[in-house]
């Protein structure tokens, strides 16, 4: 058990091998295990984050739930045959009696981006599979924190937080966190730099309408443009445009050349996770419903917040451009032309 662990917990159960499981009771909710998790949907992005998961040791147990019982014990099966290479990890297919004390639900289920499909394209299908699942995660009494993985994850986002019993700040969409690694790991390409010392944003839709939030980029505290100049690079415009469109189509192509992408996504919610459970109150571009940021009400996008134990603890509104700005208001209304088709 870890000393956060401790700090956190209010009370404790013993596992039947003898190993001491921490409980953790949100004010007012269910107990919850703060070292089990669970993933719904066993599909190509569902079963990369168990597998993210099972290497992190973020996690002692770990459910996998799917439609399909034996995709879920095939899943579970693989991957428990790497825990002795790894670290210790309960692997298992179940089924939602499983999960009602879990302290993060994964929610991957859906169907997946086609060649030529955009992610809103998937809005029908998949707000449908949530109106189905998010009731059973309701019944359970689950109290944790619910991250939505699936496509379009902002509409879902939004569908997830309506229909959910939980509160708003507990309901997280994955949203740009992986466009945001595109970016920096695109930027880093370009300077020469490690990407990691770059820091920059893309907000709004997980999608076609995102934005670069170039106005707040910099590389190790220097704005982006001065360090592009200490690098030799001086076509800040041309260059800008044809980076935001590389991030923005990378999903297209990887689909064009294997059918889906999904290691880049798995390591985004394997970072999630990483926040929530050690509490680190890192500062990620999740998806969550808006009430007022840049003015915009009735959509759930990615702006950068505060992810900790208790999900979002606060949204940060970064410095952009009056251009960036109306590109996101533009953003907003995609999303919110597509949640009102799905009827939400």
């Amino acid at each position: 058990m870890s000393v956060l662990d401790m700090i956190s917990a209010k009370s404790y159960k013993i596992d039947g091998a003898g190993t001491e499981l921490d409980i953790f009771e949100p004010e007012g909710g269910p107990a919850v295990d703060l070292r089990k998790a669970a993933v719904i949907g066993c599909g190509f992005v569902g079963s990369a984050s168990a597998f993210a998961l099972m290497q992190s040791g973020l996690f002692s147990e770990l459910v996998l739930i799917d439609s399909d019982r034996d995709r879920a014990e095939g899943e579970a099966l693989d991957i428990s045959h790497g825990v002795p290479l790894s670290r210790p990890v309960k692997i298992y297919a179940g089924d939602y009696s499983d999960i009602g004390d879990a302290s993060v639900i994964i929610i991957a289920a859906g169907a997946n981006q086609k060649p030529g499909e955009t992610r809103l394209d998937l809005v029908h299908k998949n707000v449908k599979i949530f109106k189905s699942i998010i009731p059973k995660i309701n019944d359970c009494g689950f109290g944790g924190i619910l991250l939505v993985v699936a496509n379009p994850v902002d509409v879902l986002t939004y569908a997830a937080t309506k229909l959910s019993s939980l509160p708003e700040s507990r309901v997280i969409g994955s949203g740009t966190v992986l466009d945001t690694a595109r970016l920096r790991y695109r930027l880093g390409e370009h300077l020469g730099v490690d990407s990691r010392g770059v820091h920059a944003f893309i907000i709004g839709e997980h999608g076609d309408s995102e934005i670069a939030a170039w106005h707040s980029a910099n590389v190790a505290g220097i704005p982006l443009n001065s360090f592009c100049e200490m690098r030799g690079n001086f076509e800040h415009e041309e260059d800008m445009i044809k980076i935001a469109e590389d991030v923005k189509n990378m999903a297209y192509e990887i689909i064009s050349k294997k059918k889906a992408t999904y290691y880049g996504i798995a390591m985004a919610v394997k970072r999630i996770c990483e926040a929530i459970q050690r509490d680190e109150k890192s500062i990620l571009p999740v998806s969550s419903v808006m009430h007022g940021e840049y003015g915009i009400e009735g959509a759930a996008l990615s702006i950068p917040a505060i992810v900790g134990k208790d999900g979002i603890e606060a949204k940060i509104t970064i410095n952009v451009s009056e251009n960036e700005c109306s590109m996101l208001l533009k953003s907003a209304d995609a999303i919110k032309s597509a949640i009102k088709e799905a009827d939400i």
